[in-house]
């Protein structure tokens, strides 16, 4: 299954329209086709604007390696913190038994 990761590209310089709209066509032809791109203006007036455009693309096969590597880390370190949590507060939690629950009509 590949995951999504969610990408920005800047546009900071721009001069005139016509540079601003060639800049943002090259970006839309190399984005993907199921991009969802969404575009903002950020920045003041003192530090200058930029147009942010933020998308979606798949995940490559390096950064899924890296997430494989570090997602044993990362699911043990969440388990320390809500097992010292857990110490912190005198409550242990317990995941919920399945049984099935009657729904009861009251009229």
């Amino acid at each position: 299954m590949s995951r999504l990761v969610k990408d920005f590209i800047e546009i900071k310089d721009y001069g005139t329209l016509g540079e601003l709209i060639e800049r943002l066509v090259a970006v839309r032809d190399s984005l993907p086709a199921d991009a969802e791109a969404d575009v903002k203006m950020r920045g003041d007036d003192i530090f200058g604007r930029q147009l942010s455009i933020s998308f979606y693309r798949p995940q490559t096969q390096e950064e899924a390696e890296c997430d494989a590597r570090y997602a044993e880390a990362y699911r043990e370190s969440r388990e320390r913190e809500l097992s010292r949590l857990q110490d912190e507060l005198g409550v242990e939690c317990r995941a919920p038994r399945n049984r099935a629950r009657k729904l009861r009509i009251v009229a």
